[in-house]
């Protein structure tokens, strides 16, 4: 885990906010081996408890650096479980899409692995947050607390809220994703675990917030 600096503790929340995603971005983008590390933190995530417990479960899709959950996703279906993935709509808010077969996804604006445009709206493929047991959740940065800061959009804060109380978040990282401590505001969203190629963290979750 990251260490903070003599430099970091000076900084006002939101100047450390940004210098963490800064350099978390770099060490992502220089992480050797993402494909390897990657499927040792998803299998680490398909061994969980809560995944065998759960019936309904939220597959982010990578982009960019991110910990790569798309080969993964065909594993998923495997299991009989409803595995849900997200999409982002026109007014940059997240909807959520069942997926029942990988020929449902196509390659979007930006290389973005989403649903196919005409099945996104179907009845029986729209899911609601509160319907979802499990949460697999993105981020660029982490504390072992399961403090998280995304990219600053608010993306997944605003379809967190509406997850149920019992439903677990738990996030997936590189190792050099993690952070002494990330600077959260009341209104942000601590994780329940958060897994890296080394370990598993438990995180505050909800609960105590």
């Amino acid at each position: 885990m990251t260490t903070q600096t003599a430099t970091e503790s000076a900084m006002d929340p939101g100047e450390l906010k940004q210098f963490i995603r800064k350099q978390a971005h770099e060490n992502r983008r220089n992480q050797e081996d993402k494909d390897g590390l990657s499927a040792t933190i998803i299998r680490k995530f398909m061994e969980l408890p809560e995944f065998q417990q759960a019936g309904t479960v939220m597959y982010y899709v990578d982009v960019r650096a991110e910990v790569r959950t798309r080969f993964a996703l065909p594993d998923a279906l495997a299991t009989g479980k409803r595995i849900i993935v997200p999409w982002c709509n026109d007014d940059g808010e997240l909807e959520l899409f069942l997926l029942e077969s990988m020929d449902e996804l196509e390659l979007g604006m930006y290389s973005i692995l989403e649903p196919k445009q005409e099945l996104r709206r179907l009845p029986e493929k729209v899911v609601q947050p509160q319907d979802i047991d499990l949460i697999m959740v993105p981020g660029v940065a982490f504390d072992e607390r399961g403090g998280r800061t995304g990219h600053g959009k608010g993306y997944y804060d605003k379809l967190l809220e509406h997850a149920r109380p019992d439903c677990p978040l738990v996030a997936l990282a590189f190792d050099c994703q993690m952070f002494a401590e990330i600077p959260m505001q009341s209104h942000d969203i601590f994780m329940d675990k958060v897994i890296t190629e080394s370990a598993i963290h438990n995180g505050i979750g909800r609960s105590e917030q």
